[in-house]
């Protein structure tokens, strides 16, 4: 895929106040730890996670997500009335039915006209809206799309604490399925996307390339709802078939964009820990070059996690203006998304 007339315009992201530290967590584990004999300070070990943040139980996703796209606003010159498309991308939902989207929409105070939907594509949902709402303008369809995404850990993470505790017959080869859920953290995001005549000091979105392999969509797998919900994840089959589909998506991804690896300055890929870091960017050979991750103080956001990294990698000014960054989604199902941007 290739994109000539998509902007990045604004954008804006909501944290909660609420921290849990990867040592609290095994401090609420630490009957499990002691049966099992596992050391402390293995889980911030494992992950790189030092502390993860999440709202309180039964926050609905909707007031997440319209917190970020308050932000976005704030920052935008584009009146709320001119948004053609919202998409609702995050895991978490307020409901099955309506969308997600339909109380955002509301909450903002939207224009009719717009067009309203949820996307759910698991850690892709944000990248997923971003090619869609990037084709649409590339159409002629609309004129300017917001994607908001609100996920909120904090059931998963106290349901798996909860169920691990209770648990007699965990070993420490079967509780593995269950360390992925004590990475998810919480975060909301707000992008605005546009085409390029209302926003021409925006930053451009290239294009780049999406590959699936669905033959992984065992590997992870969660269900549930707002208030109570449990996955379980192959976390290290998961890492690698990951790793796999991303090598061969940035090779697409290259080619779409005519790049070699000496035109990214920047690289930031889904933050789900340290191993997941360090392992994809030296499979790409793009360990060299710079990177920044939330995951340390985050933990795994899902769709938020990838987008909300690149707000704050603009944020610490080291990003400049022209500056092409690789932005390396994966989700489980499994799915790869890589987009460049042009900053």
């Amino acid at each position: 895929m290739r994109f000539e007339q998509v902007r990045i315009e604004s954008y804006g992201y909501h944290l909660p106040q609420e921290i849990l530290t990867s040592a609290e967590i095994e401090q609420k584990l630490q009957s499990v730890y002691d049966r099992l004999r596992l050391p402390k300070g293995r889980l911030e070990l494992m992950t790189g996670i030092k502390q993860r943040r999440f709202w309180s139980q039964g926050t609905r996703p909707s007031e997440l997500s319209t917190n970020a796209a308050l932000e976005a606003f704030e920052r935008s010159k584009i009146n709320k009335k001119n948004i053609d498309v919202l998409i609702h991308a995050s895991v978490c939902r307020d409901f099955l039915e309506p969308s997600t989207a339909s109380v955002v929409h509301h909450n903002l105070g939207l224009d009719p006209k717009c067009m309203i939907f949820d996307l759910s594509n698991a850690c892709l949902g944000v990248m997923s809206s971003f090619v869609v709402i990037a084709n649409m303008i590339e159409q002629g369809t609309i004129q300017c799309g917001m994607v908001v995404a609100g996920e909120n850990g904090g059931p998963l993470l106290q349901e798996t604490i909860g169920f691990l505790n209770n648990s007699k017959d965990l070993t420490r080869k079967n509780i593995k399925k269950y360390v992925a859920n004590l990475t998810i953290g919480s975060a909301a995001v707000a992008f605005i996307l546009c085409h390029k005549s209302l926003a021409p000091e925006g930053h451009t979105l290239l294009g780049g390339a999406t590959m699936t392999r669905s033959s992984a969509n065992t590997l992870c797998q969660g269900d549930g709802n707002p208030n109570s919900l449990m996955m379980e994840t192959d976390s290290e089959e998961l890492m690698k078939e990951g790793v796999a589909l991303a090598q061969d998506t940035w090779e697409l991804a290259k080619k779409n964009l005519e790049w070699t690896n000496d035109n990214v300055d920047w690289v930031i890929g889904h933050q789900v820990g340290v191993a997941h870091e360090k392992m994809t960017l030296k499979s790409l050979k793009l360990h060299k070059l710079n990177t920044f991750a939330t995951y340390p103080t985050l933990g795994n956001t899902g769709s938020s996690a990838l987008p909300i990294t690149l707000a704050k990698l603009d944020q610490t000014q080291d990003l400049k203006r022209g500056e092409h960054v690789a932005m390396l989604g994966i989700g489980s199902g499994l799915t790869s998304t890589i987009l460049g941007v042009k900053w």
